[in-house]
């Protein structure tokens, strides 16, 4: 048993009553059917485990996290603009001849 009043079965963790913590504890099952788990110790029922769930922990006095502001739009098309330049630096196609000319002349 943990700290934390679980115990393991199978790969699957279960939780016990509390006042079981640091004591042996002995489970009785069927080993085709895990929906009904009896814990018991010292020979004698002490309840059942029943699976445990994992959640989020928050401290009680945490106040929820708000979202932040919406920031009013700027009327700026970045996108468009950059749409437009690229359609006009690519609109004239590649000149070939041009990138032979090194400067040195014909060949």
């Amino acid at each position: 048993m943990t700290k934390t009043a679980t115990v393991s079965l199978h790969g699957n963790s279960y939780e016990v009553d509390p006042m079981l913590v640091g004591m042996k504890v002995e489970l009785v099952f069927d080993p085709f059917d895990l929906t009904e788990i009896e814990v018991r110790t010292s020979g004698k029922s002490a309840g059942t485990a029943v699976p445990h769930r994992v959640g989020r922990h928050t401290h009680p006095k945490a106040r929820p996290e708000t979202p932040p502001e919406s920031v009013p739009p700027t009327g700026i098309d970045y996108l468009k603009i950059l749409e437009e330049t690229h359609t006009a630096n690519t609109a004239k196609g590649i000149n070939y001849s041009s990138l032979m000319d090194d400067g040195r002349g014909p060949r």
